[in-house]
């Protein structure tokens, strides 16, 4: 049997997530459960996909991934049944999946429809006990994911702002504050010659190997465990002491030569 993963919005106080859990339960029993996070801020759907983003690969094919993060819960907006490199994914159609579907080397996407597949008492503000989670214990327990609707061609996509890149120069911006007050930025870090610097308001980072490299208390940018360059400071928060939040725009000077920049 599959392990589950569940990744919403929720918060743990109400009983919203262990309403999923006992759906899933009661068709798959003894399907493991893991909670990747409920502390997602309500209705962020590009912290979503960027958190998905961290670990949909990294577990076993075969997994079956939940997220509910779902501001148009209600609406006409589709469900999302997903299999990317082996790994199950049901979800909003809202976007929450653009990372995930960008990094997998190959994946096909249906539109959950199948009454025989979900709740069959559907609340119009709770999708995830009703529809996302019935869908994700029939996949657990083997249903392919072609009898749960039809094909969909063209799921949702989060417009990610793109980074500008001329000669040894690139035009990014902060994508996500994590909760240590780190601010992640969407400039790859393979993109950084040896003397790259990357500016932020005012101030000027210098580019180090890992967060002990500066002294307590200083800014300093680095490549992050997703391969992008992070903005952060050591024993403090970046986000507060640098005032920057997500949107923020930020230069990198300094880059590789290479295919990119035309060099």
């Amino acid at each position: 049997m599959s392990r589950v993963t569940l990744l919403t919005d929720f918060g743990t106080r109400d009983g919203y997530v262990a309403a999923m859990k006992g759906v899933i339960a009661s068709i798959a029993p003894g399907v493991p459960i893991d909670d990747v996070s409920h502390d997602i801020p309500p209705g962020d759907i590009p912290s979503a996909a960027w958190a998905l983003s961290r670990y949909w690969s990294r577990y076993p094919a075969g997994t079956v991934h939940l997220v509910v993060v779902d501001p148009g819960v209600g609406t006409e907006r589709r469900a999302l049944g997903a299999l990317l490199d082996g790994r199950l994914l049901v979800a909003p159609d809202n976007g929450v999946a653009t990372l995930a579907l960008e990094r997998a080397s190959r994946w096909t996407a249906v539109s959950v429809q199948n009454e025989n597949y979900v709740g069959p008492d559907r609340s119009a503000t709770f999708h995830g006990r009703d529809i996302f989670a019935p869908a994700v214990a029939h996949l657990a327990r083997g249903v392919p994911l072609g009898e749960l609707g039809p094909p969909l061609a063209e799921p949702a996509r989060y417009a990610f702002p793109a980074v500008i890149r001329q000669g040894g120069e690139a035009r990014g911006e902060v994508v996500a504050i994590d909760r240590f007050g780190n601010a992640v930025t969407n400039v790859p870090g393979d993109w950084l010659g040896r003397e790259a610097r990357v500016h932020v308001g005012r101030a000027v980072l210098e580019v180090r190997g890992t967060y002990g490299e500066a002294a307590s208390g200083e800014a300093l940018a680095l490549v992050n465990s997703d391969g992008l360059v992070e903005i952060t400071v050591r024993d403090g928060a970046a986000a507060e002491r640098l005032r920057i939040r997500r949107g923020s725009r930020i230069r990198v000077r300094g880059l590789r030569r290479g295919p990119e920049n035309g060099l």
